[in-house]
C-alpha cells in the first residue's frame, strides 16, 4: 500500500512553505515534495564550472537552481530547490496595495476581478512579515548609506516621486542590537535544516544568486525549518509527474527522485520508477508554471477542471532597463539587491483614467559583475595596455631609474567609469492578465504561453517614463535591455494560469484557493493570482497561503 499523509504540498516556495508550516503546526501529517535540491550557506556556486551547470534541465544532466523559460513574447526565470523562489529573489516585503484589488473587465481576456481585498490579507500580512524576519534597509546607520539608494531617493523627491525604504526578509542586526555586518545571526527557537551558522547581510549585493552567508531570510531558514521542527518531512529532488483523486476520496500523487549520481550525464527522464503516496488533502504550490502545467497535464484524470485554467497570465509588468553612467558613483554591486522603491499611483487612486500603478526599484548585482561589464570596454582597456608598455619600453632605453608602477598599473587598470555609474532599475506593476497558458508540443509534453506586451504598451510606456525621470535625476542615460526591441519582457514575477475567482465561471479556485471542481484539492502560488501583485509577490502569496491553511483548518479539514 502506498504511503498515506494528511497533506501533500507540492513545491517549497512561498504558498508551499508556508502551507506546510500551518498545516505540521496543527499536528498534521505533512509531506512537502520539492524537485530541486537543498542550498544550504556555503552551497551556491560562485565560480565559472558551477555557474555553467547551476541551471535545471534534469533530462540533460542539470538539476541546478535556475530554470529559464522562453515563451511567445515574454521570457522568465524561476528556481527550483528547497525554498523555492525565495533562493534567488530580491527579498522585498510589499503589500499589495489596497486600491489595486480590482475589478476591471476593459480588457478583453484580460479583465481582474479579486474576489479578496486587503483586509482579508492583512492579518496573514502581519504573520507572514514576523516569520520572514522582516526588516528595514538601515540606510541612516553609518556603514549603510550607499550611493545607488541615496541616488535613487534623490532622484525621485526631486522630481515629486513617492520614495520609500521597503522591508526585506534580510537579517541586518540582531534583536536589541544595532546593525552590524557579518556577525553571527541569533539561532531560532528550532534548529535550522541546514545545521550551519549564518551571519547579518554583507552588502555584497549576491542575494538573486544565492547568499552564501544566511543573511537572506529564506523560507529554508525559517517556514521549512519550523515545519520540519513540527514533524513535517520535506523530501527534495522529488519532481512530481502525477496527481489525481483517488476512488472514496483523497489523492494519489506520483513522483520520481533524483540522485547526485544522475547529474552531469543525460537521462531519460520518462524511464525513472514513479514512487506513488496518497494524501486525504493536496496542496499545490510548484509555482506559476508547475502548478498549472500539473493540472493541464492531468486534467482528464479530474475528469475535466474548469475553463478559466490556463487564464489571466501575467508577468506583474517586469520591467528591466539600466541607468548608463551617471553623473556620481552609483555603487551597484554594493547593498542588497534592492534597497528602496518609487510608488507611482493607480488610477483607482483617484489618478486619471488610464494611469497604471507601478513601483520601480534599484537593482545591485554580485562584485563580479563589475569585472565583466568593464570587458566591455575592451577598445580603451587595449588602448591603456598599449600606453603602459610603451613607457616601460621608452623607460628602459632612455635609462629612467624610477621603480614604483603603482600609478602606471592604475592607470592601465582604468577608473571603471561603466561599471561604477551603472545600475540597473527594475519595473513592476499593473500591466494586463491576459495571457494564456496551455501544452504544446507533438506529444502535449511542454508548457506553452500565448501573450503580448500590445495589450500592455501604454502601461510599459508609462513605466519607461518613470525610469527616464530618474535616469535623467542621476544625470545618466536610460537603456532598455535588448530583449524590448524585439516587444519581449523577461518577468522573475510570473503570475496566473490558476486564477482564483467568486464563481465557477471566472476562476479555478475560489477565494480560499480551494478548487470548484475538486474539494480538497488546493492552489496557494503565484498561479491564484487573477491578476498582477504590482509590487513585489511574494508577501501576497504568502499572506494567501498563510489564510487558506488557517481556513482549511478552522473546517477540520484532516
Amino acid at each position: 500500500m502506498p504511503e498515506h499523509l494528511d497533506v501533500v504540498v507540492v513545491g517549497s516556495g512561498f504558498g508551499g512553505s508556508v502551507a506546510a508550516y500551518r498545516f505540521a503546526e496543527a499536528g498534521k501529517r505533512v509531506l512537502v515534495l520539492e524537485r530541486g535540491k537543498r542550498y544550504g550557506p556555503g552551497d551556491f556556486p560562485r565560480g565559472p564550472r558551477g555557474m555553467a551547470t547551476n541551471f535545471w534541465d534534469p533530462s540533460e544532466g542539470l538539476q541546478g537552481l535556475f530554470q529559464t523559460w522562453s515563451f511567445r513574447g515574454i521570457e522568465a526565470v524561476t528556481a527550483a530547490g528547497v525554498g523555492g523562489g525565495s533562493l534567488i529573489y530580491a527579498n522585498v516585503l510589499i503589500r499589495k496595495d489596497e486600491r489595486w484589488f480590482v475589478r476591471d473587465d476593459r480588457y478583453k481576456g484580460g479583465y481582474e476581478d479579486w474576489p479578496i481585498s486587503r483586509a482579508d490579507l492583512e492579518p496573514h500580512y502581519e504573520r507572514a512579515e514576523q516569520m520572514l524576519g522582516a526588516q528595514t534597509f538601515p540606510f541612516e546607520v553609518a556603514g549603510y548609506d550607499i550611493p545607488k539608494t541615496r541616488a535613487l531617493r534623490d532622484a525621485a523627491l526631486a522630481r515629486g516621486l513617492d520614495w520609500d525604504l521597503p522591508k526585506l526578509a534580510v537579517t541586518f542586526a540582531n534583536p536589541g542590537a544595532p546593525p552590524e555586518r557579518a556577525v553571527a545571526i541569533a539561532p531560532d527557537a528550532y534548529p535550522n535544516l541546514h545545521e550551519r551558522p549564518r551571519e547579518t547581510c554583507r552588502l555584497c549585493g549576491e542575494c538573486d544568486i544565492g547568499c552564501n552567508y544566511g543573511a537572506k531570510n529564506t523560507l529554508d531558514h525559517n517556514y521549512l525549518s519550523a515545519a520540519l521542527h513540527l514533524g513535517a518531512e520535506i523530501r527534495k529532488r522529488s519532481d512530481v509527474r502525477h496527481v489525481a483523486p483517488r476512488d472514496g476520496g483523497g489523492f494519489e500523487i506520483g513522483y520520481v527522485e533524483r540522485t547526485d549520481e544522475q547529474e552531469g550525464r543525460r537521462i531519460d527522464t520518462s524511464r525513472l520508477p514513479v514512487v506513488t503516496v496518497t494524501a486525504d488533502r493536496l496542496v499545490l504550490g510548484a509555482g506559476t508554471f508547475g502548478s498549472p502545467y500539473l493540472l493541464l497535464r492531468n486534467r482528464e484524470r479530474f475528469g475535466g477542471l474548469r475553463p478559466a485554467l490556463g487564464t489571466r497570465f501575467s508577468g506583474n509588468g517586469d520591467l528591466l532597463t539600466f541607468v548608463m553612467r551617471a553623473r556620481s558613483i552609483l555603487d551597484g554591486s554594493r547593498g542588497p539587491v534592492i534597497t528602496s522603491r518609487v510608488r507611482v499611483p493607480d488610477e483607482n487612486d483617484d489618478r486619471p483614467a488610464g494611469q497604471r500603478g507601478h513601483y520601480v526599484e534599484d537593482a545591485g548585482f554580485p562584485d563580479f559583475l563589475n569585472w565583466v561589464i568593464e570587458t566591455t570596454q575592451a577598445p580603451s582597456t587595449a588602448m591603456r595596455v598599449l600606453r603602459f608598455a610603451a613607457r616601460r619600453l621608452w623607460a628602459r632605453f632612455t635609462g629612467d631609474p624610477k621603480s614604483e608602477l603603482g600609478a602606471e598599473l592604475s592607470d592601465v587598470m582604468g577608473r571603471a567609469e561603466l561599471s561604477s555609474t551603472s545600475l540597473p532599475l527594475l519595473g513592476m506593476g499593473r500591466d494586463v492578465p491576459d495571457g494564456v497558458m496551455d501544452l504544446g508540443g507533438r506529444d502535449k509534453r511542454y508548457l506553452d504561453i500565448r501573450w503580448t506586451t500590445k495589450t500592455s504598451r501604454d502601461y510599459f510606456h508609462q513605466v519607461r517614463r518613470t525610469m527616464e525621470a530618474l535616469a535623467d535625476g542621476m544625470g545618466g542615460t536610460l537603456r532598455n535591455n535588448p530583449l524590448w526591441w524585439l516587444r519581449r519582457v523577461i518577468t522573475v514575477h510570473p503570475l496566473g494560469g490558476c486564477p482564483m475567482g467568486r464563481h465557477r465561471n471566472e476562476g479555478v479556485v475560489d477565494a480560499w484557493g480551494e478548487s470548484f471542481d475538486v474539494p480538497g484539492l488546493f492552489v496557494v502560488d503565484g498561479s491564484v493570482m487573477p491578476g498582477p501583485v504590482g509590487p513585489n509577490p511574494s508577501l501576497t502569496i504568502a499572506a494567501f497561503a498563510d489564510r487558506m491553511a488557517e481556513h482549511a483548518l478552522e473546517r477540520s479539514i484532516p
